[in-house]
């Protein structure tokens, strides 16, 4: 396993940061018997939206949520959020290769996950508590990050587990891509991420490589 080429620090406690570099590589045909396979999953697993809320990870990441000051029923984590769509009867839409293998994974790993466009993340991240004034530019539009979690670099936010960042998006030429996804490390392992993206991103015919923090393993 080959270690990231910038640096991690962690402020918040009982988080894990899965990492991975994800590329779109040969055929991607199977991506839409991918993307019905993991919602015909989700609506197995989750009958109605109430019994999202009692899953161990979803649980889990609610109580981190709670401890960064941040009220998850208020702002859900994005992966609540996208199994919520799903049951109540919306399709993972097809985006972008590395987007949709991203999509794909929160929904089975039930967590947050990000993927970020090569070349746009600075040496130095840290994922921390947002700040009072502090903002930026989300999915969605201007959004306020304080007391949210948060992942940063030296040239300011880069993504929330709520809604991600324009600096980083992946756009329609974009072929290669960091994937992060945000685990309760008391419920979910680094090990048990890659098993899941490795077979996704098989399935996909997207390349995947997992990568960890220097000083790591």
């Amino acid at each position: 396993m080959k270690q990231l080429p910038f640096n991690v620090k962690i402020e918040l406690e009982g988080w894990e940061l899965f990492w991975a570099f994800v590329a779109v590589g040969g055929d991607q045909s199977g991506l839409p018997g991918l993307r019905e396979r993991v919602t015909v999953g989700v609506r197995v697993k989750f009958p109605e939206p109430a019994a999202i809320a009692a899953h161990p990870p979803v649980a889990a990441m609610r109580k981190l949520f709670r401890g960064a000051g941040c009220d998850p029923t208020r702002y859900r984590p994005a992966s609540e959020a996208l199994l919520r769509r799903l049951v109540k009867g919306a399709e993972l839409p097809e985006i972008h290769p590395l987007v949709d293998v991203n999509n794909c994974l929160s929904a089975e790993l039930a967590v947050p996950c990000c993927v970020m466009a090569e070349g746009t993340l600075g040496a130095s991240l840290l994922f921390r508590r947002g700040e009072p004034g502090e903002s930026y530019e989300s999915l969605r539009g201007p959004f306020n990050l304080d007391a949210k979690p948060l992942l940063v670099d030296e040239l300011g936010p880069i993504d929330t587990p709520i809604t991600g960042g324009v600096r980083v998006k992946v756009k329609p030429d974009t072929t290669r891509a960091w994937l992060v996804a945000y685990l309760p490390g008391a419920v979910l392992s680094t090990d048990e991420a890659w098993s899941v993206l490795k077979s996704i991103a098989d399935e996909a015919g997207i390349e995947a490589e997992q990568y960890m923090p220097a000083g790591a393993g």
